[in-house]
């Protein structure tokens, strides 16, 4: 009970927090952590121990199954290269850069060294995704850092799961592995879209019952991971091709109500579970530093955190600016293909990469002894060394981050922006027609013609809705007028709710109906905004 009422209180502190972050301008996820800090070393606070198993089951799935429906597929197959190089290549060279600099300054076996590297390679999806969010990055880039971030958690794991196997019973076969990793790797993924059509059915089967869709999408990625994982293959790589498949194949499967339902539901939980995630991130250091003092000087613990945390930074570096000219300068192909390159946006990437929650559960899901009963060596220094590079990554790149996406001056012109108005005009423009051929096909009164055009004409003006300028005054545009009558509509429903004439059932029905509105107007506005791209 203890521990509930704690985990409630430290949500209640994460929304807090959010608001506060986007005062600021401070990057959600380093607010989190730096205050988890501080909470941490409070005295006689009830200790919220961070099980592995638990991260990996319950942080891990929906996280992920929430980027891959939130990603466009269309622009993960044409960024696949870029995405790749970073997500595959990039992960196992940082595994093995972190290995040689760990062995270098300290002398500790290699296969330390590979444990450490894999714990730390992938970048984490909540951290790019949360702090890239609220800065003006191209879509682009922001297409690019999320799918690494859905890939490389499973190369990292899988690489982890071979080294830690290396550690424990002393013996690694690098064939072995490789054939392995790309049968964990194809099976995860096999096992995610099999199980994708099964739930894209179930969803046909349910369709038009919004709380047990809701309930299944939740569902999906919890049992999704459990038995990918209990096949052995990758869990990571089921739940995102799962994911993948089915926000293709969405548009088919829900209803509106269910969509808007799903929406919601879906945004809370991750808000909550990101806003956890970081602040029990900060609250792990006491207890790190606890465990590791007497066992390490501290001017040798700094030296091995600078090791590591500069070579993860800087390894980064050294292959995302080879990996994006290379390719581009022995391929026509690639140039052709790729024309929004750019050298700020390089930039961009490279020095995007901090670390998150699964860094540090890996870390802490180490076991305690080898197969010959003793214990794992070096165990404590890692868990150090992950937490200090998931602490260096966030601070030091998400700080400044803001900065150098500034000092670029980067032009975000958001082509989904401009796409969403070219086809909202589009749509609009041919129901208009279809509404014209119904009519003089005889399939419609000349009184559902006019009601019908009624909406489409306003969706055609709300697109194009400026001010209008008369005698030198400015008017109001169609969209201001709209948004004054509805609010008008609100406050009267709430008037006849109040003096008893409704009830509170017949209320909420109209209030769904004019929030719906609302936020098609609030959608129109933003896209009039942007046009001044």
């Amino acid at each position: 009970m203890e521990n509930l009422s704690l985990i409630l209180i430290l949500l209640g502190i994460a929304t807090v927090l959010a608001v506060a972050a986007n005062r600021i301008s401070l990057p959600f996820p380093i607010l989190l952590v730096l205050v988890g800090v501080g909470i941490g070393f409070i005295p006689n606070l009830p200790h919220i121990e961070l099980n592995p198993d638990i991260v990996f089951l319950i942080f891990l799935p929906p996280i992920l199954y929430s980027a891959a429906w939130y990603t466009s597929w269309r622009d993960f197959k044409q960024n696949l290269r870029p995405i790749s190089l970073l997500a595959v290549g990039l992960v196992l060279t940082t595994t093995t850069a972190v290995a040689t600099a760990l062995h270098f300054v300290s002398g500790i076996e290699w296969s330390i060294g590979f444990v450490l590297g894999a714990i730390v390679s992938p970048p984490d999806a909540v951290a790019a995704t949360a702090i890239t969010q609220r800065l003006n990055v191209p879509k682009r880039i922001i297409t690019i850092l999320e799918g690494e971030s859905l890939v490389n958690d499973s190369t990292g794991l899988i690489a982890y799961r071979f080294a830690v196997t290396a550690v424990v019973t002393g013996f690694f076969s690098f064939w072995k592995a490789t054939a392995q990793f790309f049968l964990v790797a194809i099976g995860g993924i096999a096992i995610g879209l099999a199980v994708a059509y099964a739930v894209a059915y179930l969803h046909k089967v349910l369709r038009n019952n919004p709380t047990i869709e809701t309930s299944l999408t939740l569902l999906t990625p919890f049992s999704l991971y459990l038995l990918a994982e209990s096949l052995h293959v990758s869990g990571v790589l089921a739940v995102v091709a799962a994911g993948l498949h089915l926000t293709w194949k969405a548009p088919l499967l829900f209803s509106s109500r269910t969509r808007l339902q799903a929406v919601a539901a879906w945004d809370t939980l991750i808000f909550l579970l990101n806003g956890f995630i970081f602040i029990l991130i900060g609250l792990q250091l006491p207890d790190i530093m606890k465990t590791i003092s007497g066992q390490y000087a501290l001017p040798e613990l700094f030296l091995y955190a600078f090791a590591v945390c500069f070579t993860v930074i800087i390894i980064r570096i050294a292959w995302v600016f080879p990996g994006a000219y290379l390719p581009r300068y022995f391929s026509k192909r690639i140039r052709e293909r790729e024309t929004t390159f750019n050298w700020k946006f390089v930039t961009v990437v490279a020095w995007t990469g901090m670390r998150g929650i699964v860094t540090l559960a890996a870390a802490l899901a180490l076991p305690l002894k080898t197969a010959s009963g003793s214990i794992f060596p070096h165990r404590d220094l890692i868990i150090f060394l992950a937490f200090s590079v998931i602490l260096a990554t966030l601070v030091i790149q998400g700080f400044s981050l803001p900065y150098l996406i500034k000092s670029l001056k980067i032009d975000a012109v958001d082509e989904s922006e401009l796409e969403e108005m070219h086809a909202r005009s589009s749509a609009a423009t041919e129901a208009l027609i279809r509404i014209e051929e119904m009519y003089d096909s005889g399939l419609i009164t000349l009184d559902m013609k006019q009601r019908l055009r009624i909406r489409y004409d306003l969706a055609l003006a709300r697109l194009t809705s400026s001010p209008v300028i008369i005698d030198g005054a400015a008017h109001e545009s169609y969209a201001e007028t709209e948004e004054r009558l509805i609010e008008e509509e609100r406050n009267l429903i709430i008037h006849l709710r109040n003096q008893g004439i409704i009830g509170d059932e017949a209320m909420r029905r109209i209030e769904y109906e004019l929030d719906l509105e609302s936020s098609r107007l609030e959608r129109s506005r933003q896209l009039w905004d942007s046009k001044s791209y």
